[in-house]
């Protein structure tokens, strides 16, 4: 799996991307700093959403086209409404990618329609992502298989049947490489709702680089990801929360986001292979452990006994496994106290 040109797996730290959706707040200005903290706080991509709200819904006023969760971020707003608000308006795209890609980060988007994605193919995006609520618009994963580029896929509320469904489809139309996400459908979702111990499952049951795209606040959850497996983590992303949006309550600001990068980081570093024993770096570290050293003075020919042999720091006598064996054993020579007591020191 590569993004461009960087490879996205095992052997490489977790690739980062700060999802800007709709915090730009409807300001191109804002959006370009956006970039430029992302960029600031390690991010590998910048992800937009590629959209309309006529391409997401039907402006109609009846109750299947207002948000009825209580609970929701946005209880009873329409969607038209929303997702007229969310948008990043097609022609802040190209100024979009231009700033990533001067400060070194990939740019691509989410695609909800097949007008999306060729706006996008002109744009010659590296990648596309299929958001969680479009992984069972099996039309709209095959325009995007057809691109050959490589697809990271949400999977969100699916079940087996249905990830198995869309992997087949985008395959079947010519896919580039994929990853799947696991993602908890939420917002904010909560970490006893994400379940990362399903990456290394879902790894296996499709046989592709699995990840996690995060809408649990904080960055433990993320962490927690890296260590069953996630090679790509997806985070929102704002420069304020305070600043408001419609995903801001469960976006993170730059000084967290530079805190997920070097902490999955870390967890990644820590993973390692399946390894016993010292490492070269832990050689000087045997010195300090235990072992058997003269306590007090004892004459060639006299016993070694608890009065003059003791078990203490550091490790140039023998091991204390020996330490029975070699009490009642005489002395070879004079020993003083804080000689290390070895073989040539017994009669």
């Amino acid at each position: 799996m590569h993004i461009a040109e960087r490879p996205v797996n095992a052997q490489q730290r977790p690739y980062l991307i700060a999802e800007m959706s709709g915090n730009h707040n409807q300001s191109l200005e804002r959006a370009l700093q956006i970039v430029d903290a992302a960029a600031a706080a390690g991010a590998d991509a910048i992800k937009l959403q590629t959209y309309t709200a006529d391409t997401m819904t039907l402006k109609v006023d009846a109750p299947d086209f207002v948000v009825q969760d209580k609970n929701s971020l946005w209880a009873g707003r329409h969607l038209h409404d929303l997702y007229a608000e969310a948008h990043t308006p097609w022609d802040w795209h190209a100024p979009i990618m231009a700033r990533a890609a001067a400060l070194g980060m990939h740019c691509f988007s989410t695609p909800f329609d097949d007008t999306a994605v060729d706006f996008l193919e002109s744009l010659n995006v590296p990648a596309y992502k299929i958001a969680s609520f479009e992984l069972t618009d099996l039309p709209l994963i095959r325009k995007v298989a057809g691109t050959g580029k490589p697809m990271i896929m949400s999977t969100g509320m699916a079940t087996v049947a249905e990830i198995d469904e869309a992997v087949r489809t985008a395959r079947a139309a010519g896919a580039g490489p994929l990853i799947l996400l696991k993602c908890t459908s939420t917002y904010p979702a909560t970490p006893e709702n994400t379940h990362v111990r399903t990456l290394p499952n879902l790894r296996e049951t499709f046989g592709c680089e699995v990840g996690l795209s995060d809408h649990t606040m904080g960055v433990g959850v993320a962490i927690a990801a890296v260590a069953m497996g996630a090679t790509l983590i997806e985070k929102h992303f704002t420069l304020r929360r305070a600043d408001g949006g419609v995903d801001s309550a469960f976006s993170l600001e730059p000084e967290e986001f530079k805190l997920l990068r070097v902490e999955t980081e870390r967890a990644w570093q820590g993973l390692g292979r399946v390894a016993y024993g010292g490492t070269a770096a832990e050689e000087k570290s045997r010195a300090y452990r235990r072992s058997l050293y003269i306590s007090a003075a004892v004459k060639a020919g006299e016993p070694l006994t608890p009065a003059n042999v003791r078990i203490v720091r550091p490790g140039f006598g023998l091991p204390p496994k020996f330490y029975d064996l070699v009490l009642g054993r005489r002395a070879s020579r004079d020993l003083e106290p804080g000689t290390a007591v070895n073989w040539d020191c017994l009669a």
